[in-house]
C-alpha cells in the first residue's frame, strides 16, 4: 500500500503528507526552506502570539514573515481571545500563509496561564468560538491542532476533532500523547485511529514519529498525513528518506559531512534572513543535533560556537570537511 501521496486541505494541495511541525525557536523561514528541500510536503510556522500582533509587537510581526521559497506554509497562533484570533488570522494570511493552524494544545506554563494552548481543551464551547472566529476571518484554511487527552483519564480527541469539523476546520493536528506526557512515552495509536474514525475532515497525526515504521504505523491508524517535530532537527533530509522508504526506494545514509555541509546550508540561509550576528547566533542553539557523531565532534562544536562570523564558520566546515573525507 502506498502511504505517501498528496495532501488536501481544503483549497491547498500539498505535494505529500509528511509534514514539518511547529516548534518554537526552531521552525523559523530558514528551516522551514531547508525542510522543503528536503522533501516536506508542508512546513509548520513557530507560534505567535495572538495578544502580541494585537499589540504591536514588532518580533511577532516578523515572525509572520514568509518567503518565497517556502509555500506551501501553515502559521501557527495561539490565544484566548475570539477578536484578537481573527485578527492575527487575517495578519497571517495578509503575510503570505496558505493555512492559519490554532493552537489548543501546548503544554507550555506560561502559554497555559494566559488561558491558551492546551487549557482551551477544558472548555470546547470556547475553543469553538475561537476557531469560528478565524474561520470566518480568512479566505484560507484553518487547521487546530490539539492533543488526545489532558490526562490519561479520559480521551478528548475524538470530540475536539468533530468540534473542529463543526467550527469549519478544514483538517485537524492530533497530538497522540496526553498534554501530560508532553514530548515523553510513546504515542497512543489506538486512540489516535478513534479520532480518523470520528471525522471525514484530514486528520494529521503528531507525535515521537522519527522514522518510517513509525510513520507506517500513524498512516495505518487512518491518518491522511504524519507530522513530524524534533526528527527533523538535525535532520531535514528525514521527510525524503520517510517517503522513499515507505515506497521501496533507496534511503540514502547520511554520512558526518553530508550533515555539515546540510548545516552550512542552514547557516547561510540564517545569515541572509537575519543578518550575519543573529543569523549565527540562532545556528548555535541546534549545534548539538548538527555536530555529532565523528572524531573531535565535541571539540568542533567548542570552536563553532565561539564564532561569529560567517567566513570563520565556513572556513572551519571546510577544514573539518576535508578531515572526513576518506584518504586517497
Amino acid at each position: 500500500m502506498n502511504f505517501i501521496r498528496p495532501l488536501k486541505i481544503a483549497g491547498v494541495t500539498c505535494a505529500n503528507n509528511l509534514v514539518l511541525a511547529p516548534m518554537a525557536g526552531i521552525t523559523d523561514s530558514p528551516f522551514r526552506i531547508l525542510c522543503l528541500r528536503g522533501g516536506a510536503g508542508l512546513v509548520c510556522a513557530e507560534m505567535v502570539s495572538a495578544h502580541a500582533l494585537h499589540y504591536g509587537n514588532a518580533r511577532s510581526g516578523r515572525m509572520l514573515q514568509v518567503s518565497a521559497k517556502e509555500h506551501p506554509v501553515s502559521m501557527q497562533i495561539f490565544g484566548s481571545d475570539a477578536p484578537t484570533i481573527a485578527q492575527a488570522a487575517r495578519n497571517a494570511q495578509a503575510a503570505g500563509a496558505d493555512i492559519v493552524d490554532l493552537n489548543a494544545g501546548c503544554p507550555v506554563k506560561k502559554i497555559n496561564k494566559a488561558g491558551a494552548g492546551c487549557v482551551l481543551m477544558k472548555d470546547p464551547d470556547h475553543l469553538a468560538r475561537l476557531l469560528e472566529a478565524a474561520v470566518k476571518a480568512v479566505s484560507i484554511p484553518v487547521t487546530l491542532k490539539t492533543r488526545i487527552a489532558l490526562n490519561h483519564k479520559e480521551f478528548l480527541g475524538a470530540r475536539l476533532a468533530h468540534l473542529a469539523q463543526e467550527a469549519g476546520a478544514a483538517a485537524v493536528v492530533m497530538h497522540a500523547r496526553a498534554a501530560v506526557d508532553v514530548h515523553s512515552g510513546q504515542p497512543n495509536i489506538e486512540a489516535l485511529a478513534q479520532v480518523c474514525a470520528a471525522v471525514k475532515i484530514p486528520v494529521i497525526g503528531n507525535g515521537g514519529v522519527l522514522n518510517a515504521r513509525d510513520a507506517k504505523n500513524f498512516f495505518q491508524a487512518g491518518c491522511a498525513g504524519v507530522m513530524i517535530g524534533r526528527g527533523a532537527v538535525g535532520n531535514p533530509l528525514i521527510f525524503r528518506d520517510i517517503a522513499n522508504e515507505l515506497q521501496g526506494l533507496p534511503v540514502t545514509s547520511h554520512t558526518p559531512a553530508q550533515r555539515l555541509q546540510t548545516y552550512l546550508a542552514l547557516i547561510e540561509e540564517n545569515v541572509a534572513h537575519y543578518g550575519e550576528r543573529i543569523g549565527i547566533n540562532r545556528s548555535r542553539k541546534t549545534a548539538g543535533y548538527w555536530i555529532k557523531d565523528f572524531p573531535n565532534a565535541a571539540e568542533v562544536r567548542g570552536r563553532f560556537v565561539r564564532l561569529d562570523l560567517l567566513e570563520q564558520v565556513q572556513s572551519l566546515f571546510k577544514e573539518v570537511l576535508a578531515s572526513l573525507q576518506p584518504a586517497a
